[in-house]
């Protein structure tokens, strides 16, 4: 019985190191995670304000500490699964692809990005609420020139999202980000296609109010 007590003491104390190595890991990566989402809001902030620049470095410094978590963790396979490592990889790719799409350059593969594939389809499925944001803004502006355009790309990554047809377990819970899509695209249709016929009222009854003008001056 005293080697069996010394024998479990030693296993007990050999897990004991190994979740220490692993928690000392975590509690060194969580903060850059923290840090990274919060740069990754930056440059969405940045987008909205036109100010790309501001954006790009904002994305840039998100990646760096992005990277450093990933070295952190990588000698420790349970943590490249937890939820605030996949959720920066997340708002990473939200902001990179917001970006691409709203200065009209190239979307950005998760390959490039160096991040997990579905971080990337969770983040890109985000990008569409701040492409009605993007869209909404125009509208209030009295700007109609990129709605159409903004929501046909709304269009194409939802017809993406809704191929993607694995267990939640791979993709990341897909399947409740997409239905938000769903949702996000029906109401900003609807606006913008009550926007286009208040347009066009405005624009017969300012044309009917100049032939009521050019006439009366006439006569």
């Amino acid at each position: 019985m005293e080697n069996l007590a010394q024998r479990l003491d030693d296993i007990a104390e050999s897990i004991r190191a190994s979740f220490k190595e692993k928690d000392a890991a975590r509690e060194k990566a969580l903060p850059g995670c923290r840090e990274a989402i919060r740069h990754c809001s930056e440059s969405i902030r940045a987008i909205h304000r036109q100010e790309f620049d501001n954006a790009h470095d904002s994305l840039k410094k998100a990646k760096l500490l992005i990277d450093e978590a990933e070295i952190t963790i990588d000698a420790c396979e349970e943590l490249s699964n937890t939820a605030f490592f996949r959720d920066a990889q997340k708002e990473y790719a939200e902001g990179c692809i917001t970006l691409a799409i709203i200065t009209g350059t190239e979307i950005p593969t998760p390959e490039e990005l160096k991040i997990d594939s579905a971080a990337y389809l969770n983040g890109m499925g985000e990008v569409t609420g701040e492409l009605r944001r993007y869209l909404l803004d125009g509208l209030r502006r009295g700007d109609m020139s990129r709605a159409e355009g903004i929501l046909s790309v709304m269009d194409a990554i939802y017809e993406v999202l809704v191929t993607i047809d694995f267990p939640d377990a791979i993709t990341g819970n897909l399947r409740r980000t997409t239905d938000m899509v769903r949702g996000i695209l029906e109401k900003t249709r609807s606006d913008l296609t009550l926007s286009l016929q208040q347009k066009r009222l405005e624009n017969k009854l300012s044309a009917f109010q100049d032939s009521i003008g050019k006439n009366n001056t006439g006569g």
